[in-house]
């Protein structure tokens, strides 16, 4: 009889001794998964597929989702020089740094005339990149559409984006009509053009509103409060 006790007592501590081991493990494997997925969703780097991670709005396309934390890089060619206007250049500057966070680099590459500007958006063509122009003829988005676009033309350029500003003389015939290139028309050429508004702009003013648009695009994608 006492035998029999001491068997089921050493049988119960056995028992007991398993289930705290187990709950031990659970709980820290529970935290320091936990803790692993916290610091990397920071980097943009987990995944749980229990609980799948959506960056930017809920609503965002495809197209958004995935170009949103990749290496983007938008360039706007320009024809003419930088402008000497310091109040210009610090705001240029200052959208430029907000971008950064969205892991959105924009530069300007300035052109001397027409013929560079050429040269220079034929080397983004050649290379996939989606090509845009500025022009009073061409269609005026709404923001909100415009950041739309935005994403969907880094995807479809491979995450790189090129806007075009003519100089005081507005684009070159060439560009507006691409059959410059091969004697002949082609939809692959069709240019895309948009316009910022129907008034004139400096076309070094042109260049921070084109800059201020491209970060309201990044704030309307995340949803925050940039954009009301």
């Amino acid at each position: 009889m006492i035998w029999a006790i001491v068997c089921l007592l050493l049988t119960l501590s056995t028992l007991a001794a398993e289930v705290c081991s187990l709950s031990a493990s659970s709980y820290f494997g529970t935290r320091m998964s936990g803790s692993w997925t916290h610091r990397h969703r920071r980097q943009g780097l987990a995944f749980s597929p229990a609980s799948p991670i959506h960056y930017g709005r809920r609503d965002a396309s495809d197209s958004t989702r995935s170009v949103l934390y990749m290496g983007m890089k938008v360039n706007i060619r320009i024809v003419g020089r930088k402008t000497s206007e310091p109040w210009l250049e610090e705001g240029v500057e200052m959208y430029e740094k907000r971008l950064r966070p969205s892991n959105v680099e924009v530069e300007t590459t300035w052109h001397k005339d027409n013929a560079a500007l050429i040269k220079g958006v034929d080397a983004d063509r050649s290379k996939n990149h989606k090509v845009i122009l500025l022009d009073p003829t061409g269609t005026q988005p709404t923001s909100e559409k415009f950041s739309e676009k935005v994403y969907q033309w880094l995807d479809e350029g491979g995450s790189r984006l090129s806007f075009i500003i003519g100089g005081a003389e507005g684009l070159p015939a060439e560009l507006k009509y691409p059959s410059y290139s091969s004697g002949k028309k082609s939809k692959d050429q069709a240019p895309m053009l948009i316009s910022l508004s129907a008034m004139t702009f400096t076309h070094q003013f042109a260049r921070l509103l084109l800059i201020e648009q491209i970060y309201r695009a990044t704030e309307i994608q995340k949803g925050s409060g940039y954009h009301k």
